[in-house]
This record gives structure tokens, C-alpha cells and sequence, in this order.
């Protein structure tokens, strides 16, 4: 239940954090930074899918630079030469014909009758209307410029021709109601095709077919002066009239119809000319397909599809996992939106789930962070007190290596016990007691660390303590018998040091065993500690008491001699039998006399093939060597005690530990 509700909060937090980056993220988007990003992309996504022709016959007469130079005229021009070009146009069989100029203002009667002439014979011509603003001392007053009213009686169609550039003075919005030059041009070219008067739907984004000079532009003067353009050349043709000069002083003071291009985002040329901004809009509306928004649901359910991930991840995987699908997922939806641009041509705009994505992986980390620094704190102060500080700081490195709630390891296990405890505390208060086991433990414990083993606990004047984990240590056994061999060095000063203060002297009987035990947190959700459970821990504790009988300060298995890396330095005592088993064990201490190690163990192997002379022999030797030896004057007596039974006697030469 303790480890469901931390679990749960850990969601909770994270979580948490991955909505208040959404929100972060939410509120930035409302900033002029914000959407100056995202028209870049925009203008990004636009330059790379742009086909770079034009879907629809569309020719853009610019009224440019060479125009002036070959017609040596200056701006505006007579009426009479455009008038002279429609009816060129209208002889060569244009489709529709648009004037991205506006004639709002009457000039010579000959000049506009040549115009209105021009106009009526032509059919239905598209004239621009513009607005103009005035600024008064309270408001921002918008004046509509229509054209003449002459030329709309004589069959001219007014549209709007203005535009809504962005901040950045770049289009991206179509401006296509029905009354608009756009929308005029394209319906009049339909109905001239066949196509019937079923009304255009208005567009929502442009499309831009490729950076200025897309559409087949001709100079003003070639299609006003003859043989420059063959006879039939606009014949089907939509033909825009429009100014694209950028140097000519005339269309500067005229406030020339620029804007900015969204090609610049990949270095192309920064301006456009409006009038071929018109003609996209015609292309885009007689389109077969159209650029559109995508709905604003698609960019709520890709955030949330990445708020799930991502916070999934936060919680349960590994840091550089989880940044690594953060980055997965960024770069994904960056292709999503690409894909819906150049595909089915919708504008999933995808800096908000970018970013949010970004921001929610930063916040999950964040909270990741600071519960690993959490978990790093528990984890350091739980073990500080158990196993050396270079263990600690790798378990809070890698915490994976620590395995709560119990995991099976081979191990060694130490016990220790201090002989004539008990008689001397009689002689201390209880506050002395208390610093003198201070003392002792305060001893022991940095060789147990410093040898790499784990205190497992304190039990009265007693100390159990394992090799091997929380981390996995290949010589367990090995540091082991160092440390029992440290402790017992390190104990000839606390008893020197008992003896000049004229205490009783004490004495440290230490039992070593290794097997496989269960080691973990264990106990209940308010109090556990880390510990060893298994037979291997109970074999250890009688180790420890079976010094009283071999005396002995070290007394060490079978199992953890046959881990050391050589057998030198243990001497042999006897066989034992532990409690459940029937397989006998033997028993060692270290010895650095390897002659009698060698003693030892030939006058154990020749007891238990019961050659009494060859036993009792090196036994004899060992007493000579080691007058009053415990272990020796030991198995010589059971040795007599085997030579007095009959033949037929049932015998063991091993004996039972728990009766030792």
C-alpha cells in the first residue's frame, strides 16, 4: 500500500509538472515573439513545398522597369494605351482580364472615354478597389476607393484588392471575399470556361506557387507595343495588369504595391509584387486543391497524445530514454505537420506541440531530478549507516543496483560476541557500559566499511554484519576473513587499554559462514531495515558461539574456506554436523603456521579413517608445538573415546555443532 500511494504521487508530481510547462507554453503563445516563430515557419514549410509553377494559366503584365524605359512615358499612364491593350487582349481571346490598378480619379475626357470604350467592347474587366485610411484625432477611419463610376456603368467589375499582411509585412492570410479582385478574376474565368456560376469558395491561407517570377510575367510595353508577342498569345489566358517595378521613382511616390515574401526564410528574394499576389489567389481559387487550416482539435489531441507519453515516461523510464523520445516525438511532429503541408495541404501549425513537448520533457525531467534527489537522500541515509560511503555514493548513482523488498545473494556473513562482557559491565555504571561498547563498535564498523562488508545491526554487545551486498562483491569471502582478521587486531587495543584502567579483559569470538540468503528491506510499512535472512545466517550465528569449544578468537566454514583464493593460512579443526544436514562440514581458523595447518589437517583426515596411531601422533606433535591448544587436547580425547569402542560400534567422526 506504501509503495502504491508513492507510486501515485510520483504520477501526481509528475504529472503536475508537465501541466504547468503546458501552461508556460500556452501563455507564451499569446506573444508577438511567439507568432513571429511561428510565421517563420510557416514561410519555412510554404518555401520547401512550393511546386514552383503555376496550376492555372494565369500571365502577370508588370508595369516595371523596362516598360518605362521602352514606352519613355512616366507614371501614371495615358488611359488611351491601356485601353489599347485590352483591346489587344480582347483579340487574342483572354480568358479573364483584371487590373491590379485602381482608376479612381477622372483625367482627360478623351483619355477615360478611350477606356470606357475599350471597356464595353471587352466584356466583363475587373478593376481594383482599394481603401485608403485616415487617421482623425479619435478613430481610424477606412475610405473605400472604388474605380470610376463611368467604367463600372460600361461593364467594369470593381474588386477589392486589398490585402492583410502580417507584422512582418508578409501575406499568409487570403483576402477572397466575394467581392474581391481575386474572387471577381477567378469567377469570370469559370463562367468564360463553362464552368457555370456556381460561387468560389473563399480561401482561407495562400498557397504560394514559388518565389517572384513564378507566373509567366511580361513586360507592360510588349503586349502594347506590336510584334513583340505573337498574335493568340493570351488566348485562354487569365491576364493581370498590375505594378512590379522596384526602382522606378514614379511607382516609389505612388507608395508601389510591394510585400514581403515568404521565401526569405530560405534566402530567397524578399519582396513581392502585390499583383502577383493576386494572381496566386486566382491560382489558389481555381485550384483543384486548397491550403487550409487544420481544425484547432488536431493540435489539442496532438498535445494531449504527447502529455501522455511524455508524463509515462517521466515516471517509469530512464532519464536518457525518456529524452530520447522527447526528441522522437519533437522531430515527429515537425514531419506530422510537414507531411499534412505538402500532403493533403493542411497547416497543422506545429510550434505549440513542439515546444510543448520540449517544455514537457524539461518539467518531467525536472520533477525526475528532484524525486531521484529524494530518493538519492533515502537512499543515503538509510544505508550510511550500514555500509561504507563508497557504497552509498554508487547506490545513489545507479539505484537500479539496489533491489528493495529482498533478492537472493550469495553472501558472507560475520557474527560477532564479546566473551566477559557481562562480567565487566557488572563493574561499570551504565554510562561507562555504554562507552565502552562505543568504543568497540566505533572500531569495528570502519573495518566491516573498509573491507566493503554491510553492518547489518547491533545486538547487545554483538555485531552481525554480510559481504556481497547491496553490491555485488566476487570476493566476499576473501574481505571477510581480512576484516574478522582486522577486528581481532584492532581488539588487542581496546583490551590493552581495558587493562590499564584496571577493567577485566575481554575477548571477541567472530563466526564467519557465506551462502545464499535473502537480503532486502524487511519489516512493516512503518519500521524495516536492511537485512540477511536464511539458514546460512542461523550457521554463521553458531560459528560465532562454537569458538567457546575449539578455542578460538575465528571460526570459519567450509563454505567460505573453499571461496578463499588459497587454502594457506587456515588450519583445520574439526568436522561438524549442522542441525538438518547429514553431510559433515569442516571447520577453520587462521593460522599463519603452515606446518601446523599441515598437522592439522593429516591428523583430522587420519581420525576420520580411523588410523588412531597416525592421529594421535600429529596431534601429539600439535601440543608440543601448542602446549594447552584447545582444539588439539579436544579431538585427542574423542579420539580415546573412539579407540574404547567395540569394532561394531556406530561412529561419526564429525559431531554435532549444536552441541559444541
Amino acid at each position: 500500500m506504501r509503495a502504491t500511494a508513492s507510486r501515485a504521487r510520483s504520477l501526481g508530481a509528475t504529472l503536475a509538472g508537465a501541466l504547468v510547462a503546458l501552461a508556460l507554453v500556452w501563455a507564451a503563445s499569446f506573444t508577438r515573439p511567439w507568432h513571429a516563430l511561428e510565421y517563420k515557419t510557416f514561410d519555412f514549410l510554404t518555401a520547401l513545398a512550393a511546386p514552383l509553377r503555376a496550376t492555372q494559366p494565369v500571365v502577370i503584365l508588370a508595369i516595371d522597369e523596362p516598360t518605362f524605359q521602352e514606352l519613355g512615358r512616366p507614371w501614371p499612364f495615358p488611359r488611351s494605351l491601356h485601353a489599347q491593350l485590352l483591346q489587344r487582349l480582347q483579340a487574342d481571346g483572354a480568358r479573364a482580364i483584371g487590373f491590379d490598378v485602381v482608376f479612381a480619379d477622372p483625367t482627360a475626357e478623351a483619355e477615360d472615354a478611350a477606356l470606357e470604350r475599350a471597356i464595353a467592347q471587352a466584356g466583363p474587366v475587373v478593376l481594383a478597389a482599394a481603401r485608403e485610411k485616415v487617421d482623425s484625432g479619435n478613430a481610424v477611419l477606412w475610405t473605400d476607393v472604388p474605380p470610376l463610376r463611368r467604367f463600372v456603368q460600361a461593364g467594369a467589375l470593381p474588386g477589392d484588392a486589398v490585402v492583410e499582411p502580417d507584422e512582418d509585412f508578409v501575406v499568409r492570410r487570403a483576402s477572397t471575399p466575394p467581392d474581391s479582385l481575386a474572387m471577381q478574376l477567378a469567377r469570370q474565368a469559370r463562367q468564360r470556361q463553362g464552368a457555370g456560376a456556381a460561387e468560389l469558395a473563399p480561401l482561407e491561407l495562400i498557397a504560394y506557387r514559388g518565389p517572384r517570377g513564378t507566373f509567366d510575367t511580361r513586360s507592360y510595353y510588349q503586349a502594347v507595343l506590336p510584334g513583340l508577342l505573337p498574335p493568340g498569345f493570351f488566348k485562354d489566358k487569365i491576364v493581370l495588369v498590375g505594378r512590379s517595378a522596384l526602382t522606378a521613382t514614379e511607382l516609389q511616390a505612388a507608395q508601389a504595391d510591394l510585400f514581403n515574401a515568404p521565401f526569405a526564410a530560405v534566402g530567397g528574394e524578399r519582396l513581392f509584387p502585390g499583383v502577383e499576389l493576386q494572381a496566386t489567389q486566382v491560382d489558389n481559387l481555381l485550384a483543384p486543391e486548397r491550403l487550409r487550416a487544420a481544425p484547432e482539435g488536431w493540435s489539442v489531441a496532438l498535445v494531449a497524445g504527447l502529455l501522455c507519453a511524455l508524463v509515462w515516461a517521466g515516471w517509469r523510464w530512464h532519464p536518457g530514454a525518456a529524452a530520447a523520445l522527447a526528441g522522437g516525438l519533437t522531430l515527429g511532429t515537425g514531419l506530422l505537420s510537414w507531411a499534412l503541408f505538402t500532403g493533403p495541404r493542411l497547416w497543422l501549425p506545429p510550434l505549440a506541440p513542439m515546444a510543448a513537448a520540449v517544455a514537457m520533457y524539461g518539467a518531467t525531467a525536472l520533477v525526475g531530478y528532484a524525486r531521484a534527489r529524494r530518493r538519492a537522500r533515502q537512499t543515503r541515509a538509510m544505508f550510511a549507516q550500514y555500509v561504507p560511503p563508497e557504497v552509498v555514493s554508487r547506490l545513489v548513482a545507479q539505484p537500479e543496483l539496489l533491489r528493495l523488498g529482498g533478492e537472493s545473494r550469495e553472501v558472507t556473513l560475520m557474527f560477532t560476541d564479546l566473551a566477559n562482557f557481562t562480567t565487566l559491565s557488572e563493574q561499570l555504571s551504565a554510562e561507562q557500559t555504554v562507552e565502552v561498547l562505543t568504543g568497540y563498535f566505533n572500531a569495528m564498523t570502519p573495518i566491516i566499511h573498509r573491507t566493503g562488508g554491510t553492518v547489518d545491526k547491533f545486538i547487545g554487545d554483538a555485531v552481525m554484519a554480510f559481504w556481497g551486498a547491496p553490491l555485488d562483491d566476487p570476493e566476499h569471502a576473501a574481505h571477510a576473513v581480512e576484516a574478522a582478521i582486522a577486528m581481532q587486531q584492532a581488539m588487542e587495543r581496546l583490551v590493552a587499554d581495558l587493562r590499564a584502567r584496571g577493567l577485566p579483559a575481554i575477548h571477541m569470538r567472530i563466526g564467519l559462514h557465506s551462502g545464499r540468503v535473502v537480503v532486502g528491506n524487511v519489516g512493516s510499512d512503518q519500521r524495516f531495515s536492511y537485512t540477511a535472512i536464511g539458514d546460512a545466517v542461523n550457521l554463521a550465528a553458531r560459528l560465532e558461539g562454537a569458538n567457546k569449544a575449539f578455542g578460538t578468537g575465528i571460526l570459519l566454514s567450509q563454505a567460505t574456506a573453499g571461496r578463499l583464493p588459497a587454502r594457506g593460512g587456515l588450519r583445520a579443526l574439526d568436522d561438524v554436523i549442522v542441525k538438518g544436514k547429514t553431510e559433515p562440514v569442516r571447520v577453520y581458523t587462521p593460522c599463519a603456521d603452515a606446518a601446523l595447518c599441515t598437522l592439522s589437517a593429516e591428523a583430522l583426515d587420519a581420525f576420520a579413517a580411523r588410523r588412531w596411531d597416525d592421529a594421535e601422533s600429529r596431534l601429539r606433535a600439535l601440543l608440543l608445538a601448542l602446549p594447552g591448544d584447545p582444539a588439539a587436547g579436544r579431538l585427542l580425547r574423542r579420539l580415546s573415546e573412539a579407540r574404547a569402542l567395540p569394532a561394531d560400534a556406530p561412529w561419526s567422526p564429525a559431531e554435532a555443532l549444536d552441541k559444541l
